[in-house]
């Protein structure tokens, strides 16, 4: 099977990315990634002399690029493609608009006049708004996205729906929970912080951090993607979740106290406008449909995850800085390939 995975270089697709080079021996994955602030080609270097991986520096809004590099022949589309960060989102929506929206689209167009096969959308639990304390969203749920990012990928969504019915595409939707796991940029809790409690600095808390997120390691997400593409149904939506949901405050304790770090680095700052209370999803349906079910529990994945931080201090400490950039042109010899 040969993929065009978008946005394979970001934290969540690079990981898709290793996994399927490492899962399937007759995979062949194009990565095409625009390389902004969150891309970062060291997230693939365990895949860089892959035969069957190949690296292509290009934008999803690129019509004339995504058009050509799928027209040399894909089976199916994996689009991670999108911006994602919240607090970025409220201070300008705009690039959200049109990596999540018009980088869809296009996607979606390449798909139908090429003829791809299987176009599986990678969305997000927070399409869905706010959820009170007690039950959880199903697939069912009516879209209710509180932030402009999450009202991009609910748009983005129901593009990939409308291009299912109008033209028939054979395109699947997968819906997650808050992910955490090794390569993710630092801007997000998780590896914020760890990182910051690496170095003793402060770690910001938003609000009383009575927030409640449902989290997943990274790989079981990859595993619930990996078998949506191959067998979820077409024209379906799909939540993925792991059901180990945290109060942000009880999530950052557990951190501290695994990493034999004081309380004291915890310092509460002015709440984010908008903030969604709670995020829970049922996967009933995925797990009834494919079978599949996560295989770490929320414990040993987040020990993997603050070991992983601690060996690779090298890598998120270059991120942080924005040093990893200058290592672009040694290891592509500034010839990043062409979309």
């Amino acid at each position: 099977m040969k993929l065009l995975v978008t946005g394979g270089a970001g934290f969540i697709g690079s990981n898709f990315v290793r996994y399927q080079i490492a899962h399937d021996p007759s995979v062949e994955v194009t990565t095409l990634d625009a390389l902004t602030y969150a891309g970062n080609l060291a997230n693939l270097e365990p895949v860089r002399s892959a035969a069957r991986h190949r690296f292509v520096h290009g934008d999803v809004t690129d019509r004339e690029a995504v058009f050509r590099l799928l027209e040399r022949g894909v089976d199916a589309i994996v689009h991670f493609a999108a911006e994602s960060h919240v607090d970025r989102s409220i201070e300008d929506s705009a690039v959200f608009l049109r990596t999540n929206v018009l980088g869809t689209q296009v996607m979606l167009e390449g798909a139908r006049r090429c003829g791809v096969k299987r176009f599986l959308h990678i969305s997000t639990d927070e399409v869905y708004g706010s959820l009170g304390p007690e039950g959880r969203f199903t697939e069912e749920s009516p879209l209710r996205p509180s932030s402009p990012y999450a009202a991009s990928k609910a748009a983005a969504d129901l593009l990939v729906l409308s291009y299912v019915t109008t033209y028939g595409i054979d395109a699947v939707i997968t819906r997650c929970s808050n992910n955490f796991g090794p390569y993710q940029f630092p801007e997000k809790v998780v590896p914020l912080f760890i990182t910051s409690a690496f170095a003793d600095e402060p770690l910001p808390l938003y609000g009383d951090g009575s927030n409640v997120r449902d989290w997943i390691y990274v790989e079981d997400h990859c595993a619930a993607l990996d078998v949506v593409l191959r067998r979820g149904r077409g024209g379906e939506v799909y939540n993925v979740s792991a059901n180990n949901e945290r109060a942000n405050r009880d999530l950052t304790r557990e951190i501290l106290r695994r990493m034999g770090k004081a309380e004291t680095l915890i310092r509460p700052v002015a709440d984010r406008p908008g903030h969604d209370f709670r995020y829970a999803l049922d996967a009933a349906k995925l797990r009834r449909e494919t079978g599949w079910a996560p295989a770490h529990s929320f414990e040993e994945s987040l020990d993997a995850t603050i070991e992983w931080y601690r060996s690779h201090e090298a890598w998120w400490r270059a991120v942080k800085s924005g040093e990893y950039r200058r290592f672009y042109d040694l290891w592509y010899g500034n010839r990043l390939a062409p979309g």
